[in-house]
């Protein structure tokens, strides 16, 4: 058998790679493109929402706090009358990668390992 330590190399450099691949693919190719289409009349939804300071997380609209109101007539009005949305709120200021890619490198890393114990 093995030990884990000697594939040390292997394991970093998998992970090195899929970082590298998957970098490559989702910035030269139009794949996400179209993942997020832009708003109509965005301006109005920025000016609508700026004022409520919504804090950062994800929300979703209407929302029930139990399943029983999944059959309340209020809740089903809402939903009929729209609008209906998932609404991810992000902090404001420039946006920062540097976080996102190292984290995403960590997990390259830790399913390299776990491959290379296999």
């Amino acid at each position: 058998m093995v030990s884990l330590a000697s594939l040390w190399l292997p394991i970093l450099l998998s992970a090195v790679a899929v970082f590298l691949v998957s970098s490559v693919i989702h910035m030269a190719s139009p794949w996400h493109a179209s993942d997020y289409p832009r708003v109509p009349d965005e301006g109005r939804l920025r000016a609508a929402l700026g004022p409520l300071s919504i804090p950062p997380g994800d929300y979703m609209v209407p929302r029930v706090s139990s399943r029983q109101e999944l059959r309340d007539p209020a809740f089903l009005e809402k939903v009929a009358q729209g609008p209906n949305l998932i609404l991810t709120v992000l902090p404001t200021g420039q946006m920062s990668m540097g976080r996102n890619l190292a984290m995403w490198f960590a997990y390259a890393l830790v399913i390299s390992l776990f491959a290379g114990y296999v």
